[in-house]
């Protein structure tokens, strides 16, 4: 099976029945998606298909249509996504198991709005679930994050 990942064709033997997630993790060794609940409710495994995110632990292989992109091809070789460049100047990680999911849900939100309100981000991200609570320093962070892009 073939598929393309953060711009790079990578071939697998796998099930197509295999979650995407343990594709990206135990096949091809891209780590930065994680695995939270197993059932698309935490959203620690979000990635983007074609810009669009969605969970990867409920994404069979074969039934994959489109471009991944994880955590790891978000950004250029040469800077951060404007994305992770906020969290990182607004301190949004305490534990940080779920910023990589959180991360792509804000970049997928700023792709489709540069401009968003607090309900566009709060609807944008009601599926990503942060136990350490930093709910209002990733607010911050989206919102700096699209003055950014904005400003580009």
């Amino acid at each position: 099976m073939r598929l393309t990942v953060n711009g790079t064709s990578r071939e697998v033997d796998v099930e197509p029945d295999m979650p995407l997630l343990w594709v990206l993790r135990d096949e091809l060794g891209i780590t930065g998606v994680k695995y939270g609940c197993g059932i698309a409710q935490c959203g620690a495994c979000t990635v983007h298909v074609d810009g669009v995110p969605v969970r990867s632990c409920q994404l069979a292989v074969g039934d994959l249509e489109g471009e991944v992109t994880t955590i790891e091809g978000l950004g250029s070789p040469d800077a951060l996504h404007a994305v992770q460049a906020a969290w990182i100047e607004h301190q949004v990680a305490q534990c940080g198991y779920c910023q990589s999911g959180q991360i792509m849900s804000a970049a997928a939100l700023l792709s489709e709005n540069s401009n968003p309100s607090d309900a566009d981000i709060d609807d944008a991200m009601s599926g990503n679930l942060c136990r350490c609570g930093t709910y209002p320093r990733i607010r911050e962070a989206i919102k700096a994050a699209a003055q950014t892009i904005r400003s580009a």
